[in-house]
């Protein structure tokens, strides 16, 4: 089952940019998984990329990511459960804008420079996500099925992911995973200096972050 999920994913990422080179690099922040290590997450219907919980309950998406979302989260534990929550909130506009704005009050409220760092992280890791997301539905590829578009696309709108995590990066510049999702998220946007810059600095750090020793190869430079 793991193995079949992943070919559909690759199937679609490969189709996507044969035919949509120049508009869309595919979805990195959805396809694949991060392997956080057995750190905690958002319970999960199976092991393939989209195989959410048919029975999760919406109602407590907010308070149990944000019961994740611990000063001691690795960032890339962090990734998978945003990651997660941004696919169960796809499917109710009202869960996807109220996570958001629990996110964004974080930011508001951190008090040292790594609280906001993180918080900052969180809130643009999160639009971005939304982003794949919103991206994955124009086209006629295997997805994370029913999704409210105009309410994400409503969220998106309001600012832009990347400069939250380049704020995020500008008090924990050296941070390596931090560069490795910038690196992943320049490459949905296709800057591609960035994704040079970002997985540089990625790279050099991987001897100080198992969890980005074992992501790397997810980084297609």
């Amino acid at each position: 089952m793991k193995r079949s999920k992943t070919l559909l994913c690759g199937a679609a990422l490969s189709a996507l940019l044969l035919f949509a080179p120049a508009a869309f690099a595919g979805p990195p922040l959805l396809c694949h998984p991060f392997d956080t290590a057995g750190a905690p997450s958002l319970e999960w219907g199976g092991r393939g990329w989209n195989e959410a919980s048919r029975n999760y309950d919406l109602s407590k998406l907010v308070a149990n990511t944000g019961v994740l979302l611990t000063p001691q989260t690795p960032v890339i534990a962090r990734m998978e459960t945003l990651r997660r929550a941004a696919i169960y909130a796809s499917r109710d506009g009202q869960i996807a804008r109220n996570l958001a704005a629990s996110l964004e009050s974080r930011v508001a409220k951190a008090t040292t420079p790594d609280a906001k760092a993180l918080a900052l992280f969180d809130a643009g890791y999160y639009a971005e996500t939304l982003q794949d997301i919103v991206r994955l539905q124009g086209y006629d590829m295997p997805g994370v099925g029913k999704a409210d578009t105009a309410a994400l696309r409503a969220i998106v709108a309001k600012g832009d992911g990347s400069v939250r995590i380049g704020q995020a990066l500008a008090l924990r510049p050296n941070d390596p995973a931090m560069n490795f999702a910038a690196a992943l998220v320049a490459t949905a946007d296709e800057r591609k200096t960035d994704v040079a810059s970002h997985t540089r600095l990625a790279r050099a750090g991987v001897g100080r972050d198992r969890l980005v020793a074992l992501n790397i190869g997810k980084i297609s430079q």
